[in-house]
C-alpha cells in the first residue's frame, strides 16, 4: 500500500500482517460485537456545521491533558498485548508518542515492561494498572510505576470479570498460544512479524512474570490470571490506591453518570469514559452516547476523557464538542504498530492531527479549546 490515508488503511495492512490470533485480539468485541460496532458507528451520526469567510490562518492544536502540554487531545490508550502487534510494539508506539509530543499509557499485561519504557524513552509516560486479588503484587507495581518515573496512574475499573470474545475461544489465544495446525499455517504466512519477534526476547508478560509471586514463566501465568482478577474492586479500593499512588489519578471505564460521581469523590483527577472498546458488555452504548451525560454530572469536577471508536480527527472533534477535554485511541495506534511498526503508529497520529486540523478550519475553529456544541448540527427532535 504505496499512499496510507487514513486508519482504514492502516488496519488493512495490519490485518495482512499480524497473524490473526492477534490481529482478531486486537480488533474485536464481545459477544455479538454490538457495542464494539456502536463505537464507531455512533460517531457517523453526529453532523458538524461548516462555516465559512472565518480568519482561520493560525490553528492551534495544543492544549493541556492533566496538568501535561500535549500536541493534541489525544492520548495513547493501554492495550495488552501490544508486543504481540509488532515485535517491542510498547517501546515503539511510546517512542513514536514521545516524539509527537503525546501521553502513551502502558497496559499492565504489555508484553514489555515498565522499566523497558522507562529505559528506552525520557518522556514521563502514564501506567495502567488492573487490581489483582494479591495486593502486595500491586503494591509493587505501584513502586515500580513510580520508580519509572510516571506522571500519573490510571486504574481501569471495568476488568473485574473477563467478557467472553468469541474470536479468541476460535482461535485458541491464551497463555502460552495453542500451536494448532490452523495457527502455524497463518504465522507461515506473516514473516516479516516472525523474523522481528525472533529478534527479541520480549515475549511474555513483562509486568508480571518475573514479579508476581509464583509466576516465573508463561505456563503458569495463565493460572495466575485466571485467579487474580478480582470480582470484590470497590471504591475504598480506589481510594487505597489513590493513597497508596500519592500522585495523579485517572480512572477508565465509567458509563455511567452515578460512577462518575463516585470516581470524583474517591479522589480521582480524570475520568475516562470507556466501555473497554465493546470487549466487556455488549449491549451497553457506545462511549460517545454516554459521554454527554457524564460530562453533566462531573465535568466541572474533574477532567472527563473519552475512549472508544476514534479513527479520526473528525472523530476527535466530535468528542471535544461533547464536552471530553481529552481522548484516547487503542486500536487505532495498533492498527500503525501492526503495519508499520513506529513508523506506523507516528503515521495514525499524523493522520488524527491532520484531519482534525482540517475539520476545525472547516467549521472556523482556529483552537482546540474553543470546540464546544455549536460546532454540531443539533438533530430534530
Amino acid at each position: 500500500m504505496s499512499v496510507i490515508t487514513c486508519v482504514e488503511d492502516l488496519r488493512l495492512l495490519a490485518r495482512k500482517r499480524v497473524p490473526r490470533m492477534f490481529y482478531d485480539y486486537a480488533d474485536s468485541g464481545s459477544w455479538t460485537e454490538s457495542t464494539y460496532r456502536a463505537n464507531e458507528h455512533d460517531f457517523q451520526r453526529i453532523l458538524l456545521r461548516q462555516r465559512v469567510a472565518v480568519d482561520i490562518e493560525r490553528r492551534s492544536l495544543r492544549t493541556r491533558m492533566l496538568g501535561e502540554d500535549v500536541a493534541m487531545p489525544v492520548a495513547l490508550a493501554p492495550t495488552g498485548l501490544t508486543g504481540m502487534q509488532h515485535a517491542d510494539g510498547e517501546i515503539l508506539a511510546a517512542r513514536a508518542a514521545e516524539a509527537f509530543g503525546v501521553p502513551f499509557t502502558l497496559s499492565t499485561m504489555s508484553i514489555c515492561s515498565i522499566e523497558d519504557i522507562a529505559a528506552n524513552t525520557r518522556a514521563p509516560f502514564w501506567f495502567q494498572l488492573y487490581v489483582m486479588r494479591d495486593r502486595d503484587f500491586i503494591e509493587r507495581l505501584i513502586e515500580r510505576a513510580r520508580a519509572a518515573r510516571c506522571s500519573a496512574l490510571m486504574l481501569t475499573l471495568d476488568l473485574q470479570i473477563l467478557g467472553q470474545r468469541h474470536k479468541d475461544l476460535r482461535n485458541g489465544l491464551s497463555a502460552p498460544p495453542k500451536p494448532t495446525l490452523r495457527n502455524l499455517l497463518n504465522l507461515a504466512t506473516k514473516p516479516r512479524w516472525v523474523m522481528g519477534m525472533a529478534g527479541t526476547r520480549r515475549r511474555t508478560f513483562g509486568n508480571i512474570v518475573g514479579h508476581a509471586s509464583g509466576v516465573d514463566d508463561l505456563s503458569s501465568l495463565s493460572s495466575w490470571t485466571a485467579q487474580q482478577f478480582d470480582p470484590r474492586l470497590n471504591w475504598d479500593d480506589v481510594e487505597w490506591i489513590k493513597r497508596k499512588w500519592g500522585g495523579k489519578l485517572i480512572v477508565k471505564g465509567v458509563m455511567d453518570a452515578e460512577d462518575a460521581r463516585l470516581a470524583a469523590d474517591a479522589g480521582a483527577d480524570a475520568l475516562v469514559v470507556s466501555n473497554h472498546g465493546g470487549r466487556q458488555l455488549d449491549g451497553a452504548p457506545s462511549s460517545i452516547a454516554a459521554l454527554p451525560g457524564i460530562v453533566d454530572a462531573v465535568g466541572s469536577r474533574m477532567e472527563v476523557w473519552m475512549d472508544g471508536g476514534i479513527r479520526s480527527g473528525q472523530d476527535v472533534l466530535k468528542a471535544l464538542a461533547l464536552g471530553a477535554r481529552g481522548t484516547l485511541i487503542g486500536r487505532a495506534f495498533l492498527y500503525g504498530l501492526g503495519a508499520m511498526g513506529e513508523a506506523g503508529v507516528t503515521r495514525c497520529l499524523e493522520l488524527i492531527r491532520n484531519e482534525l486540523d482540517l475539520t476545525m478550519a472547516f467549521c472556523g475553529l482556529d483552537d482546540v479549546a474553543r470546540i464546544d456544541r455549536g460546532v454540531l448540527i443539533e438533530p430534530r427532535g
